[in-house]
């Protein structure tokens, strides 16, 4: 995609929604960290269902600790690998009230040290409550990263890179919330609903469906192409 392309995309994506911002539900920065943490291989949706009542009694990571294991097992038990999750919230709080004096670091590299952080919600955390220039590839923003030709590249690390490169100003801060919820709600994984998308042009997906309830170009001339090879096999 071409730099003026690259400006356009973001343009429009930021006059259709001027202050993006993550669908996680949080009230300061201990508890954004949580929630992300909550979020791996799950949904936001499912992670705010869980969290509304948690983050009532749970403020700080001191709070946390108070809780305990069991209890905060008891409050996220419907969250995918809730058990695992639920050990790494603990030695994190453990670790923020020991060396961090109870606060959340502004650092990707102390962030990244603590259990059960990896460089995508280091780089949430690092966005959402300390408004650095930071790219979360998750899968949606793979997905758009590599479909519409922004930032192509075989591993979530080579598509951030790609994005650091190439999305301009004024666009960094919000790029990676605008990706996520085109990618979300519009770019989808199995279909796209391109036929709503305001980027379609600057895409160069080729398997876009412009009209809806129509499949995907590409998936069409794959099953077109496997009847073929079958028809040959059986001739």
């Amino acid at each position: 995609m071409k730099k003026a392309d690259i400006f356009e995309f973001f343009r429009r994506l930021a006059e259709a929604n001027p202050a993006p911002e993550t669908e996680l539900e949080y009230g300061n920065v201990y508890q954004l960290l949580v929630a992300v943490t909550l979020s791996a291989q799950a949904t936001d949706v499912g992670v705010n269902k869980a969290t509304r009542r948690l983050f009532q009694i749970v403020k700080t990571p001191q709070d946390m600790l108070d809780l305990g294991e069991e209890g905060l097992k008891e409050h996220i038990k419907t969250i995918g690998l809730f058990n695992s999750k639920a050990k790494n919230v603990m030695a994190m709080a453990e670790i923020l009230v020991r060396e961090h004096g109870g606060e959340v670091p502004a650092d990707r590299d102390a962030l990244t040290a603590l259990p059960g952080v990896g460089r995508k919600t280091a780089n949430v955390v690092m966005n959402c409550a300390f408004g650095a220039e930071t790219f979360a590839v998750d899968t949606h923003i793979f997905r758009v990263g590599n479909r519409t030709g922004l930032a192509r590249g075989k591993t979530p690390l080579a598509v951030e890179k790609a994005l650091d490169k190439n999305v301009p100003q004024p666009f960094r801060v919000g790029a990676h919330h605008w990706l996520i919820l085109h990618g979300r709600y519009v770019c989808k994984a199995r279909t796209p609903e391109c036929w709503h998308c305001g980027v379609v042009d600057l895409c160069a997906f080729k398997g876009k469906v412009l009209v809806k309830g129509a499949k995907p170009a590409a998936a069409a001339r794959g099953k077109a192409a496997g009847r073929n090879k079958a028809k040959e096999s059986k001739a």
